[in-house]
């Protein structure tokens, strides 16, 4: 880490590289996991209501299968799945039956290429820089589930939320207390306002899975980030939502997931949330 920190020019290369490798794998989990919870949902659902057991396999595993056209199955080829270049050397389409590959596939793996290069840009080569990326890496696994399903898992918010707490045990980014007081704070803040639209309403306004993210982020961003990072993914949400139901001419009823918007806003405030704080005091005149 010390020979990247001094070498940049040999760092942030190997950084990108590595970032690209890991958006593949990312674009993986996206979309695999979710069927192989669902899977095992039934599978459970079927245990506990004393059912018989019926012939379902279980749909492709996140690590052993290899990857294949999701239209003719093919399977990949190395040279295929290298991660942006294959899509851009095969112009978009499967090279067996010419169908198009979706731009999710290069877009994951650029996206996280880049949060990795700013990490270590941010905190340099360093634990803090390498906890920066694995941030980002699950802010986009949970991003990309819950744009595609609805669905913020468990198996990703639960770790990322203990990665965040066992990172200020050792004062990576703060000490200990902030950090179990932000998550605390993360879950306890939206909780509430779903309980008190569910006694207003009679419906729930959003999903239990985006309390247990805004308590993951909570823990990487101390107390003093709750707030800004709820003020900011509900300024996020509010435009780039309304600009998708105007453009795919949904009515305002139209169920929008929130978890992208509260990565965006964690991530920003995790980088930049002492600034952003600081100005908004130094504006407000209480500074």
């Amino acid at each position: 880490m010390a020979f990247l920190d001094q070498n940049p020019g040999i760092g942030y290369p190997v950084v990108a590289t590595l970032g690209l490798l890991v958006g593949s794998f990312l674009n993986v989990v996206i979309l695999r996991l979710p069927p192989r919870l669902e899977w095992q949902w039934k599978r459970d659902a079927r245990e506990i209501l004393e059912q018989p057991e019926i012939y379902d396999p279980p749909p492709p595993g996140i690590v052993v299968e290899r990857s294949h056209c999701p239209h003719c199955k093919h399977q990949l080829s190395w040279f295929e799945n290298i991660p942006l270049f294959s899509w851009l050397v095969l112009r978009g389409k499967c090279r067996h039956c010419k169908a198009p590959i979706s731009p999710q596939y290069p877009l994951v793996e650029l996206l996280t290429a880049a949060l990795a290069l700013a990490s270590v840009w941010h905190f340099g080569f360093g634990w803090q820089g390498f906890g920066a990326a694995l941030l980002s890496c699950f802010l986009v696994a949970l991003s990309g589930i819950d744009l595609r399903t609805r669905l913020l898992p468990d198996q990703l918010t639960l770790p990322l939320l203990w990665l965040g707490l066992i990172a200020s045990t050792d004062n990576l980014y703060m000490i200990s207390k902030p950090a179990v007081l932000g998550a605390v704070a993360g879950y306890v803040s939206l909780w509430s306002v779903w309980w008190l639209f569910k006694q207003i309403t009679g419906k729930e306004g959003m999903g239990h899975g985006d309390f247990k993210l805004l308590a993951a982020i909570g823990a990487w961003v101390g107390l003093n980030g709750i707030l800004p990072t709820i003020l900011i993914s509900s300024l996020v949400g509010a435009i780039i939502g309304s600009i998708w139901l105007a453009a795919k001419g949904r009515d305002r009823a139209t169920p929008i997931p929130f978890g992208p918007y509260l990565a965006i806003a964690g991530w920003i405030v995790f980088f930049w949330g002492e600034q952003i704080v600081g100005a908004y005091l130094r504006y407000a005149g209480l500074r």
